[in-house]
C-alpha cells in the first residue's frame, strides 16, 4: 500500500478535528462504565506467558515473537452497547504483525459466528498503519473497509470504541466515526443484532496477507513485537440466559436513545471528512469483487 500524503486542505482539517475532540458532544463524553483491573474483566485465552502488565496493573502488554502471540477476551458477553479501549501499537517495523480489537459470538471463528473486527495492519519502518474494519453476520464476512490514521498509533495511546445498538454499528477513533453501518429494521443477512457478543484483543502474525497483500514478511529479527492496552470501558447491555430486558429497545440507555440512532451533525462533520481523504478501500465501491453491490451498500450512513 502506498504511503498516503495529506493535502493542505487536509491538514487544515486536522485542526478542525483536535477542536472537535475538545468538544463534550461525542459519545465518550456520554460517561462510559470504566472497570476495573484486568481480572476482573478478562480472561488469557492463549500464551499467558506473552501477557504482561505495568507495576500498578494498569498498563496490559501483549507480545508475538515467532512461536506465538497472546490475546485475551471479556468474562461477560454483551448484547448492545458502548465499547472502549485504548491502544498503543507496535512501533518500528512491524510489517506482518496484526494486532486485532473484536466482538465475536464465539471464542474460536465458527461457521455461524456474528463478529465486528478492527485490525491494525502493520507496516516497514515509516509507513504508515492501516486500519481494517469488517463485519460478520452468521459466518459472512468480506465487508473489509481500510483507513488510514491522520496520527502515529505507535507513539501514544489512542481511543478506539465501537458504538452497537439495533439501528446502527459505528466504528471511532478517539472519537471520530471512520465507519457506519445502518440496519434496514427488517431480517437480513449483513446487520449482526441477534446474538450476544465477548470483547477480544490479540497480536498475531499475518504476513500470509496483512502488509501490502502478504508482499512484506515479519522480521523475526525485530521480535518481540509487543502492544499495550490500558483504560478498557463497557456501558452495554450483560447477557444474561434466556434474554436481559436491555436487549428490547427501551432507551433506558444512552447507547439506544434516539440520538445514538444517528450521527449527530458534528459528528457527520466528521464523517464526512474521514470520507473524503481516509478512506483506503471500501468494498461497497469495489464493483469488481462485487458486480451486484451487496444490499447493505444502500443504506445511507447519513440518515
Amino acid at each position: 500500500m502506498e504511503r498516503r500524503a495529506f493535502s493542505p486542505a487536509a491538514a487544515a482539517a486536522l485542526l478542525f478535528i483536535a477542536a472537535v475532540l475538545a468538544s463534550p458532544s461525542a459519545p465518550a463524553a456520554e460517561g462510559a462504565v470504566a472497570k476495573g483491573a484486568f481480572e476482573d474483566n478478562f480472561n488469557i485465552m492463549f500464551s499467558e506467558e506473552h501477557f504482561k502488565t505495568s507495576e500498578d496493573g494498569q498498563i496490559w502488554y501483549l507480545s508475538l515473537d515467532k512461536q506465538t502471540g497472546c490475546g485475551f477476551q471479556t468474562k461477560q458477553s454483551y448484547r448492545f452497547g458502548w465499547f472502549s479501549m485504548k491502544l498503543k501499537l507496535v512501533g518500528g517495523d512491524s510489517a506482518g504483525v496484526v494486532t486485532a480489537y473484536y466482538m465475536c459470538t464465539e471464542t474460536a471463528a465458527g461457521p455461524t459466528r456474528d463478529e465486528v473486527d478492527i485490525e491494525f495492519l502493520g507496516n516497514r519502518t515509516g509507513e504508515p498503519y492501516l486500519i481494517q474494519t469488517n463485519v460478520y453476520k452468521n459466518g459472512t464476512g468480506n465487508r473489509e473497509m481500510r483507513h488510514a490514521l491522520w496520527f502515529d498509533p505507535t507513539e501514544d495511546f489512542h481511543t478506539y470504541s465501537i458504538l452497537w445498538n439495533d439501528h446502527q454499528l459505528v466504528f471511532f477513533v478517539d472519537r471520530v466515526p471512520v465507519r457506519v453501518m445502518k440496519n434496514n429494521g427488517k431480517p437480513n443477512n449483513y446487520f449482526p443484532n441477534e446474538k450476544p457478543m465477548y470483547l477480544f484483543s490479540s497480536i498475531w502474525n499475518a504476513d500470509d496477507w496483512a502488509t501490502r497483500g502478504g508482499l512484506e514478511k515479519t522480521d523475526w529479527k525485530k521480535a518481540p513485537f509487543v502492544s499495550a492496552y490500558k483504560d478498557f470501558s463497557v456501558d452495554g447491555c450483560q447477557w444474561v440466559d434466556p434474554y436481559p430486558d436491555c436487549v428490547s429497545t427501551t432507551t433506558k440507555n444512552w447507547w439506544d436513545q434516539y440520538d445514538a440512532w444517528h450521527l449527530s451533525d458534528a459528528q457527520k462533520m466528521d464523517f464526512a471528512w474521514v470520507e473524503r481523504n481516509l478512506v483506503v478501500y471500501d468494498y461497497c465501491k469495489d464493483t469488481e469483487r462485487f458486480p451486484t453491490l451487496p444490499e447493505e451498500c444502500s443504506m445511507s450512513p447519513w440518515e
